[in-house]
């Protein structure tokens, strides 16, 4: 099957890594035109896990949304990203964002200045990745001339993974790409490519890659998907609070914060409209509605993460069938 449709699949990183390969050969043969992990800590590794994707898969592209700028210096960061983009050229698709503050924490590492050490991280790979030699020190990180001795000589997209409007204003400033939340809905969407295109235009940049992930289920009966899907939007949104730009910009989070006060209950509580912005479930029919909306909104392409494990490959193999002939 050709590989043209703007839809991906997301590799979970509850995946054990051993399964990464047949994943994403999977999402390969079945025509999805992009393959993505990640990396969560501290579950499987994102530059190891894009490289098994990568060795497993010939023609689509690789993501890895997202790393944490301060978890690696940005000179190890680039030499990574330059280890994989010369091995398979022109199908690795770098992300670095400001990391998850839970987890930075756990390691202190959390940046004083988060844009600071973003800017520095991605500015620096991308200097490192075009051959130059660094030799200055910033709020963050220090480079004492620091050379990569594999540069690349096409250059590679380098994307961010954020979600406010200062971080989406530099991202459009610096970056070729953002990478949107699985709780990305076309308001969220229309609202951040406003703050990445005013970045575009401070810096010249005229193209701006827009992979936006969507938690996915389908079913021949749209109401089963809807339901399997509810468990896990609702660990989502427990994660990310009432305060968040995702929920707000649809302008959910009051009633969020009343729905938290009983979280055992959240998902069963959730309201159907949620499931239909939020998400990426129904039937076929639906499903395809729901992925050209986000299409129209801005996405590049729809990254769909499943929310079922057991049946991933069954429910991927049926849009793959069903889905993507619509949308190629």
């Amino acid at each position: 099957m050709s590989v043209t449709a703007p839809v991906g699949v997301f590799v979970a990183t509850s995946t054990p890594p051993e399964r990464i390969p047949v994943l994403a050969a999977a999402a390969e043969r079945l025509g999805y035109g992009e393959v993505w992990v990640a990396e969560d800590y501290f579950c499987y590794g994102g530059f190891t896990g894009a490289a098994l994707a990568l060795g497993a898969t010939e023609r689509v592209q690789v993501g890895l949304g997202i790393v944490a700028s301060v978890a690696r210096h940005p000179a190890v960061t680039a030499m990574e990203i330059a280890t994989l983009a010369r091995a398979h050229p022109g199908r690795f698709l770098p992300g670095i964002g400001h990391g998850v503050p839970f987890w930075t924490d756990q390691m202190g590492l959390t940046a004083k200045s988060p844009l600071s050490a973003l800017t520095e991280c991605v500015t620096g790979v991308q200097r490192l990745l075009a051959g130059e030699t660094l030799d200055e020190q910033g709020k963050q990180f220090s480079f004492h001339s620091v050379t990569a001795t594999h540069p690349v000589e096409d250059p590679v997209p380098i994307l961010t993974g954020v979600l406010g409007p200062k971080s989406l204003q530099l991202s459009g400033r610096i970056a070729d790409g953002t990478v949107m939340s699985v709780l990305a809905g076309t308001t969220y969407l229309e609202k951040a490519l406003g703050h990445i295109r005013s970045g575009m235009a401070e810096s010249g940049r005229t193209e701006h890659l827009v992979p936006t992930f969507a938690l996915f289920s389908i079913a021949k009966d749209g109401a089963q998907a809807r339901k399997a899907v509810r468990p896990a939007l609702a660990g989502y949104l427990a994660a990310v609070g009432p305060h968040n730009p995702l929920t707000g910009a649809c302008g959910y989070n009051d009633q969020l914060a009343e729905l938290l006060r009983e979280p055992d209950t959240l998902a069963e509580n959730l309201p159907d409209e949620w499931i239909d912005t939020l998400a990426v479930a129904g039937d076929p029919d639906e499903v395809t509605a729901r992925v050209a909306a986000l299409r129209a909104a801005g996405a590049t392409s729809v990254v769909l993460s499943p929310v079922n494990a057991d049946t991933a490959l069954d429910e991927l193999e049926l849009a793959a069938s069903t889905v993507l002939p619509q949308l190629s």
